[in-house]
């Protein structure tokens, strides 16, 4: 009886490891080699935990004629002074339009002679000057 179950033992543990594999680890992220379908799941998880949430500021009507009016401002001297640095346009007029001021910061355009355009950059609250030097190409 005694070798029956010592045959019995041996003979499970031996079927047991046989009928075994090796154990391989996937990721499920697919920033770390898991797969690309996983991808939208785990975002809608972490978007459900997220408790956060940012404040939601309410800009008045002044205030974005305002920030319209400056973006404006800033596209009209960049394109006004982008031929001229890329050589297309060698003539620049500096007329009455060479100062801006934006928030806390006055741009003056400085000087714009035949190898630079000079723009000086004035911080109103702490009086520093930043002074950017354009090379012209072409």
């Amino acid at each position: 009886m005694k070798k029956i179950i010592l045959a019995l033992v041996v003979y499970t543990s031996v079927a047991n490891y046989a009928l075994s594999s090796e154990l391989v680890y996937t990721p499920i992220n697919p920033s770390f080699g898991g797969s690309a379908l996983n991808g939208s799941f785990l975002l809608g998880k972490a978007q459900a935990q997220n408790k956060h949430k940012a404040p939601l500021t309410q800009k008045s009507f002044e205030e974005k004629v305002s920030d319209a009016l400056e973006r404006a401002t800033l596209s009209d001297i960049v394109s006004k002074y982008k031929d001229t640095v890329l050589g297309e346009n060698n003539n620049i007029d500096i007329g009455e339009d060479t100062s801006f001021v934006s928030g806390d910061y006055q741009i003056d355009i400085v000087a714009a002679n035949s190898d630079t355009i000079t723009i000086q950059i004035t911080d109103l609250l702490s009086n520093k000057i930043t002074i950017i030097e354009i090379p012209k190409f072409g």
